[in-house]
C-alpha cells in the first residue's frame, strides 16, 4: 500500500499564490508560484477587492504543474492558508453575493475611526483581544451595515477567504476558528463568536455557520476540482486558515518561545497558554490571536523593518544591489563600535509606516560614516525588539529563553548578533524556511492520520537549530536601551 506522506498547500498571499508539495519530514517536493493583486471594486470606485475566480484559476494551473510532478497516490490530503480578516458573503453554493473586499481597501478606515457608535473600543479590545486595525472583519461587516444591507440580506453565510478557497476545492461551506480569531468579533477566551459583538454591529451568528478547527476534516476533493487541479477525486481536504498562525507552529515554537517574522515588517508573536486585553496592551499596540491549536492564544506586534533599512539602502549604497548591497552594509556597520559614535535613530521611522519621513536621527556631524547610520538603525530596530519582547511577557506573563528568527531578516549576521545583545537571550535560526506551509502541512498529515497529532507531526522535523549567543556587548546595550527609552519618551 502506497505511503500517505505528501500535503498539499493552497498558499495565497498578497503578493504570490503558491502550491506546495511538502512530505512528512518538511521537505518540499514541487511548487508552482504566480503574482497576486487586487482589482478595483466595479461597486466602489477607488475600492480593492480580490477577484476571486481569477484567484482560483491561478491556484488551478499551480496545482496542475505541482501535481504533475509528483506521485499523486502518496497524497495525504489538501489544505488553504490565506492572509487574515478578508471574506466575503455567499450564496447556498458558496457564489460570492459581493467581491472580496481586501485589507488593502480603504473604504473601512472611517468605519474603525468610528466603531465607538456600536460598542466601546476597549470593550470591543477586551471581547475579542485583537488590536483595532482598520482591515478587520468587522468594519466589513458594518460597511455592508451602513452601505449594502441587500448583501447581507441575500447571504447565505459569510465564508473567510480560506473557506472560500476550500468551498472550490471540496463545496464545503465551513469557517475555521485560525480565521475567526483576526476577525475583531470573537470572544478569544472561548475561542468562538461574541454574542455581545455581533449584537451591538446587528449581525446573527447563523452567518458565520459552523466554525471548524485546524486539522478538521471539510470534504473531500470534487470531480470538477479534480480536472481543474490534477488532484485526485475525493482526496480529503482539511481545515487550516491564517497563515500567521500556522507559521508560528511550523516554526516548531514552544510554549512561551516568541517567534520574530523579519521582512518588510517585523512580526513578534508568542503561543501562550494566557493573555491580556486590558488599556494597558491597547496602548502598548498588541493583537492576541486564536493559535492553531485550541487553549493556546498568539499575542503579537508588529513594527516595519526591513522597509525602512531599504529606504536607507536605497539612499546610501545606491551604487549597490543583491548579495553585494547587504555583504557591503553589515562589512560597514561591523567596523563600527556599539552605540555608532552617538547616532541614533527615532523610532518613529519604523513604529508606524507612514510616518516614515517623519523620523529624526540623533547624533550626525560632518565625520559620520554610513556604516554608523546602518549601524544605528539595526541597533534601534533592536531595541523595538526587546520593547516589543518586554509587552508579550507582560501581557503573557512568561519570561523568554530564546527568540526563534525566520524570514529574510535571519539572514542578517550582524542584526542577529544585536538582537541577542540587545535582548540578553539567544536568537535561533531554524534551516526551515517555508514554515507557514509546513505548519500547515504539519496539520494535514495530523487530520489524514498520518501522524497520531500535530506535536507528533512535527517532531519528523530536524530545524537544524544554529543559536546566537549574547556577546560581551550586551552590557554596553543595556545602558543603550536605557537611553533608547527615553529618546522615544
Amino acid at each position: 500500500m502506497t505511503q500517505k506522506d505528501i500535503a498539499i498547500i493552497f498558499d495565497c498571499g498578497a503578493t504570490n499564490v503558491r502550491v506546495i508539495a511538502m512530505d512528512v519530514t518538511g521537505q518540499i517536493l514541487a511548487s508552482y508560484a504566480m503574482p497576486n493583486e487586487t482589482d478595483e471594486d466595479p461597486h466602489y470606485p477607488g475600492g480593492r477587492i480580490w477577484e476571486l475566480d481569477k484567484l482560483w484559476n491561478k491556484l488551478c494551473v499551480a496545482a496542475s504543474s505541482v501535481t504533475s510532478k509528483i506521485d499523486c497516490a502518496r497524497i495525504a490530503g489538501a489544505s488553504v492558508t490565506t492572509f487574515g480578516v478578508d471574506g466575503t458573503f455567499v450564496d447556498a453554493s458558496g457564489k460570492p453575493v459581493y467581491p472580496v473586499i481586501s485589507w488593502q481597501c480603504q473604504r473601512t478606515t472611517p468605519v474603525m475611526n468610528a466603531i465607538d457608535k456600536y460598542m466601546p473600543l476597549h470593550e470591543l479590545y477586551q471581547t475579542s483581544g485583537v488590536y483595532p486595525y482598520a482591515f478587520n472583519t468587522i468594519n466589513k461587516m458594518v460597511w455592508f451595515k451602513e452601505n449594502r444591507p441587500d448583501i447581507i440580506q441575500q447571504a447565505q453565510q459569510f465564508l473567510f477567504i480560506p473557506s472560500l478557497l476550500i468551498n472550490k476545492l471540496s463545496g464545503a461551506l465551513i469557517n475555521d476558528a485560525s480565521m475567526l480569531g483576526t476577525a475583531m468579533m470573537a470572544d478569544i477566551s472561548k475561542r468562538e463568536l461574541s454574542d455581545k459583538i455581533l449584537d451591538s454591529i446587528g449581525l446573527d451568528k447563523e452567518l458565520f455557520g459552523h466554525i471548524g478547527e485546524p486539522g478538521d476534516k471539510a470534504g473531500e476533493i470534487t470531480n470538477e476540482a479534480a480536472l481543474a487541479t490534477g488532484l485526485p477525486e475525493g482526496t480529503p481536504v482539511f481545515l487550516a486558515g491564517h497563515d500567521t498562525q500556522f507559521a508560528i507552529f511550523g516554526s516548531g515554537a514552544k510554549l512561551n518561545e516568541p517567534v520574530l517574522s523579519s521582512g518588510t515588517w517585523e512580526v513578534l508573536m508568542t503561543r501562550s497558554q494566557s493573555f491580556s486585553s486590558s488599556p494597558d496592551e491597547l496602548a502598548n499596540n498588541l493583537t492576541t490571536e486564536c493559535d492553531a491549536v485550541p487553549g493556546i492564544y498568539n499575542i503579537g506586534q508588529n513594527w516595519l523593518g526591513s522597509g525602512v533599512l531599504e529606504w536607507f539602502s536605497r539612499n546610501f549604497y545606491p551604487q549597490y544591489s543583491g548579495d553585494e548591497l547587504y555583504t557591503q552594509m553589515i562589512q560597514d556597520a561591523e567596523t563600527e563600535l556599539p552605540g555608532a559614535q552617538g547616532v541614533a535613530v527615532d523610532p518613529a521611522f519604523y513604529d508606524d509606516g507612514t510616518s516614515i519621513n517623519s523620523g529624526t536621527i540623533k547624533g550626525l556631524t560632518i565625520s559620520t560614516r554610513r556604516g554608523q547610520i546602518y549601524r544605528a538603525f539595526l541597533e534601534s530596530l533592536a531595541f523595538r525588539l526587546r520593547e516589543g519582547l518586554e509587552a508579550l511577557e507582560k501581557a503573557g506573563k512568561f519570561k523568554a529563553e530564546q527568540i526563534i528568527c525566520v524570514g529574510g531578516g535571519s539572514k542578517n549576521r550582524l542584526w542577529n548578533q544585536l538582537r541577542a545583545d540587545v535582548c540578553k537571550i539567544p536568537i535561533k535560526l531554524i534551516d526551515q524556511k517555508e514554515t507557514t506551509v509546513l505548519g500547515a502541512s504539519l496539520f494535514v498529515f495530523a487530520g489524514s492520520g498520518t501522524s497520531n497529532s500535530v506535536e507528533k507531526a512535527r517532531q519528523n522535523i530536524d530545524y537544524k537549530p544554529n543559536l546566537i549567543q549574547p556577546s560581551a556587548n550586551s552590557g554596553i546595550y543595556e545602558q543603550l536601551y536605557q537611553n533608547y527609552i527615553e529618546f522615544k519618551r
